[in-house]
């Protein structure tokens, strides 16, 4: 196995890199040695742990045209991500490099071990210097701005003078530890607000018995499983052709994500029932220090009872776990709902950077400076290291 052959050659404990088919890189051996960069990651990201993307990739990946970067020091794995090459960049033909993610992926963050975030840029860019294949540029989305992670990136492309940009910037809501939760309540959602969702409350359990579970076994997950994939469909996803079960490959995705997580105590699911009908459901999945509320319904025959907003009430109590310090929402900037809860913010960016020689380089600093102006048009301030200068 490649896995094998690539260790062997690295036990004298210097650091290397590969890239990967990553159907190769799917043995116990390697899949252990995921999970340990996993628990040990710089910055937790679900959507690269083994668990969530090898589903991803079997679904989403037929073609077998994504590979895996994969950093080591000796036979430990240090870091790794998953990477594709596109013809074309939103309405430019220009083919790039970029990290892998799907639809159901909200954070593009590389899985890196604590302590390597240099090393890993540093080989992954060395890498693509010296074989960018038709790549014109790297493009790294859905990073975390500020963590240690894309701050070494910022700063390895500053020392070695190499062309780069962060070319949009996004801010979703974020639960943040340090209050409790009625006490988060209390700050975040005006009193007139708060009076107004008892009533709903009360007026709701006026319809039969209303019942909040939070469970994070393998109990009945198949069947709770059927339940949120229909009362997803029975919504506003399911009328646009957007709903996890409106498709094969993310009813599938969502199902085995699930199992996948709840087998390794990562996923929570929380429901608030009506007569033991489900009016509004929710998952949770959490990486110490972080979590992730990655999907959730609601039934819009109540809506006038805002079950998604009473769920999210509940959903607070993540506030008390020691484990947690926050929940990213992975909800789009502004959301109206999730906005009005959690007051804390998480800012996620876009970069662009230079590869390969001089040639790709002066055609992607007069692509930057295209892509810049138009991100200024819309009102977005990106951080432009152009200044410093290109390699040769």
């Amino acid at each position: 196995m490649a896995t094998r052959a690539f260790n062997a050659a690295n036990r004298a404990g210097e650091i290397h890199h590969q890239f990967s088919n990553w159907r190769a890189m799917a043995d116990a051996a390697f899949i252990a040695a995921w999970e340990d960069l996993a628990a040990s990651s710089a910055e937790p990201n679900i959507f690269s742990e083994s668990w969530f993307l090898r589903p991803a990739l079997e679904q989403f990946d037929a073609m077998e045209r994504v590979r895996l970067f994969t950093l080591w020091d000796g036979d430990r794995l240090c870091g790794l991500m998953p990477l594709s090459t596109l013809p074309r960049y939103g309405r430019w033909p220009m083919p790039h490099i970029q990290n892998w993610l799907h639809h159901n992926a909200f954070l593009g963050t590389p899985l890196v071990r604590t302590g390597y975030a240099e090393y890993f840029w540093r080989e992954l860019l060395a890498g693509l210097d010296a074989d960018p294949g038709q790549g014109l540029f790297l493009h790294v989305n859905s990073l975390t701005i500020g963590s240690d992670v894309a701050t070494a990136l910022e700063s390895l492309c500053e020392n070695q003078r190499r062309r780069w940009a962060l070319v949009q910037q996004t801010d979703r809501a974020l639960l943040q530890h340090g209050m409790t939760p009625e006490a988060y309540y209390e700050q975040a959602v005006r009193s007139k607000k708060r009076k107004e969702l008892r009533r709903q409350k009360s007026r709701l359990a006026e319809e039969g018995a209303l019942t909040f579970t939070r469970d994070d076994s393998t109990t009945g997950l198949a069947e709770w499983i059927e339940e949120f994939l229909a009362l997803e469909k029975r919504g506003w996803k399911g009328r646009n052709g957007s709903a996890l079960a409106s498709f094969t490959e993310t009813r599938a995705l969502f199902a085995e994500v699930l199992t996948g997580g709840a087998a390794l105590g990562k996923v929570e699911r929380l429901d608030l029932r009506l007569e033991g009908r489900p009016l509004a459901m929710l998952v949770n999945f959490h990486a110490s220090p972080g979590s992730f509320s990655f999907k959730t319904a609601f039934d819009e025959d109540f809506a006038r009872y805002s079950p998604g907003v009473l769920l999210q009430i509940e959903n607070l109590a993540l506030l008390e776990r020691s484990d947690l310090q926050w929940c990213d929402s992975c909800a789009a900037q502004g959301h109206p709902m999730i906005d009005s809860i959690w007051t804390g913010r998480r800012s996620i960016g876009r970069y662009s950077i230079a590869i390969g020689g001089s040639g790709r380089r002066t055609i992607f600093g007069a692509f930057l400076k295209t892509e810049l102006a138009r991100s200024a048009a819309r009102k977005v301030l990106p951080v432009d290291a152009s200044d410093s200068g290109d390699e040769s």
